[in-house]
């Protein structure tokens, strides 16, 4: 059995600048809610520091973002939570993605760099989009680098004869994600007026291994998790692989990084 990942976000947020960028400009194409307070839910809102993003956009908002992670969710609570400037309020609550369903009707529901971790979710659209109030959004971006060299070492190295026996069922997989045509075929086929598209963006990284550092805060996870203390000499093993995949230059290391990004607007009845 795959233990429950572990999450660390102080590691998490080392790189929280390349990793809001995606969500900034998912945000750009999300309409404005319907009403003057609109309430949205944020699924797998980690830290809460890209939930705080839903604020600065609309002020007047109730906003709730749920994670699974109690380290997450303590850090969002401490940093985040509370009331806005604009009259609006974010609070912070306990959820899994992969069994939610939503309380109320929610004028946006959005999602950051979360359903890659849930399997079958997108069997979980329906039960989303059936709970977004008239002229409701979904919206949500998904990472779809699980063929880059960051991901695919990671996987082989797990598999390998000397790791594959405590790490052959940790790692997510290829088919974590589908592509902008699929999500756009199911959301359309649910009364969406969908927008889909992807983007690969060229991050720049400073700093020593910092591909290996970016992973730890995500992808790595479930290996630092299942190995615990035992993790040195897989992490040893992956920064060798990495370093010569991703070589320093002269202004830094170059980490292509390409996402999926869905916005599906439920049609006024």
């Amino acid at each position: 059995m795959v233990a429950m990942t572990t999450w660390d976000p102080a590691q998490y947020l080392r790189h929280a600048g390349h990793r809001a960028r995606p969500f900034a400009d998912l945000l750009a194409r999300v309409p404005d809610p319907p009403g003057d307070r609109p309430r949205i839910a944020d699924l797998g809102c980690g830290p809460g520091n890209v939930t705080r993003l839903l604020a600065d956009r609309w002020p007047t908002a109730h906003i709730t973002g749920y994670d699974n992670s109690p380290e997450m969710l303590d850090k969002a609570h401490v940093d985040h939570e509370g009331p806005t400037p604009g009259g609006g309020r974010i609070d912070f609550a306990p959820a899994d993605v992969r069994t939610w369903v939503p309380p109320e009707p929610y004028d946006l529901i959005v999602s950051n760099a979360t359903l890659q971790w849930v399997p079958g979710h997108v069997e979980r659209l329906p039960v989303w989009v059936d709970a977004l109030a008239p002229g409701g959004t979904l919206a949500f971006q998904v990472p779809g680098n699980f063929d880059s060299p960051s991901h695919r070492l990671m996987r082989e190295l797990a598999h390998s004869a000397r790791w594959r026996d405590r790490l052959g069922r940790t790692l997510r997989h290829e088919d974590a994600v589908r592509t902008p045509a699929a999500y756009l075929g199911v959301l359309a086929g649910l009364g969406c007026a969908v927008d889909a598209w992807e983007t690969t963006y060229i991050h720049v990284l400073q700093g020593e291994d910092p591909v290996l550092d970016w992973v730890k805060g995500t992808g790595l996870r479930p290996v630092l998790t299942e190995l615990g203390e035992d993790a040195g000499p897989f992490v040893a093993e992956y920064r060798a692989l990495l370093r010569e995949a991703y070589p320093a230059g002269a202004h830094g290391t170059v980490f292509p990084f390409r996402r999926i990004f869905v916005v599906a607007r439920k049609e006024v009845a």
